[in-house]
């Protein structure tokens, strides 16, 4: 499909249709949320059945022809950082309102990213290092067994800003040891536009640092019933 994308509204655009993209197109599908997949690559649209568009993600002439000015989230999954950081400009200046999530193949990225207008970014690095880490320790205490493994198709993340009522204020990821108690993990934490590359389990968790949690849907809500007030 090239023709300009001027049927839908407050939708969602998947910029990427690698591996990153096909794992949130059959999240979104699963889901029935509205979208539109946009690649420079003809040929990964092959026999797919859903609304794309082929073209360079980070071009302004290509995100107005997706009707980014109405779309509701910008899931940027491309795989060159100086292109996400691009598109998430273009996109914040065309819709100052709409949701951006992004990608980060370098930690370093990261900065730039929300800098440029990102909500949400997510480091690749960062998440398969504590994931591993985590079916490791599993490997560790129980032998793996399939079903084990296939717990992690399920997982969420939730992005969570420490209020002064909070629990998690004034303690140390040592003190609350949540992987333990609850079973989730904290994968990332930011301070104002900053993130932290790695996680200091010693550091304190101050007032408005804001948290992303990994988890399943059952740790996740355990853990709003215990620290979101």
């Amino acid at each position: 499909m090239h023709e300009t994308v001027n049927f839908i509204d407050n939708h969602t655009i998947v910029l990427g249709y690698g591996d990153v993209g096909h794992r949130v197109v059959k999240r979104l599908t699963s889901a029935g949320v509205l979208f539109v997949v946009v690649d420079s690559d003809e040929e990964v649209f092959r026999d797919v059945d859903f609304t794309h568009f082929t073209g360079n993600a980070a071009s302004e002439s290509t995100l107005k022809k997706v009707a980014v000015e109405r779309a509701f989230t910008v899931i940027m999954a491309l795989e060159s950082d100086p292109d996400i950081i691009f598109a998430i400009l273009v996109t914040r200046r065309l819709n100052p309102n709409s949701v951006i999530l992004a990608r980060a193949n370098d930690i370093h990225s990261i900065d730039k990213m929300y800098k440029a207008g990102a909500d949400y970014v997510a480091s690749l690095s960062i998440i398969a290092g504590q994931m591993l880490g985590r079916i490791a320790l599993l490997a560790h205490d129980h032998p793996l067994r399939e079903e084990t493994i296939m717990m992690y198709e399920g997982i969420e993340i939730e992005k969570y800003t420490v209020s002064s009522s909070s629990l998690l204020a004034g303690k140390t990821l040592a003190e609350l040891d949540l992987h333990s108690t609850i079973g989730c993990t904290v994968i990332g934490i930011y301070a104002g536009d900053k993130a932290s590359p790695e996680i200091d389990p010693h550091s304190v968790i101050e007032e408005d640092m804001t948290l992303a949690i990994l988890g399943s849907i059952e740790q996740i809500k355990e853990f709003r019933e215990k620290f979101v007030r």
